[in-house]
């Protein structure tokens, strides 16, 4: 596994670039061609980016 990431710097960086990827799947995705899979990966994505806030939040940030 990686280095922890414990600035607050490099988590909201983390952060934004997780959301960027999301919205870059949501954008490729056709209305009329999706299918129950196509959104159970989107709810997926948001469900990691929720557990990767929550995490963050409870893990105490380096003094810089």
């Amino acid at each position: 596994m990686g280095k922890s990431i414990t600035s607050k710097e490099q988590q909201v960086s983390y952060m934004k670039q997780r959301l960027s990827m999301f919205l870059e799947v949501l954008d490729t995705i056709e209305p009329e061609n999706t299918e129950l899979e196509d959104i159970d990966r989107l709810i997926a994505m948001v469900d990691d980016l929720d557990d990767k806030m929550k995490q963050f939040q409870s893990r105490p940030s380096e003094e810089l």
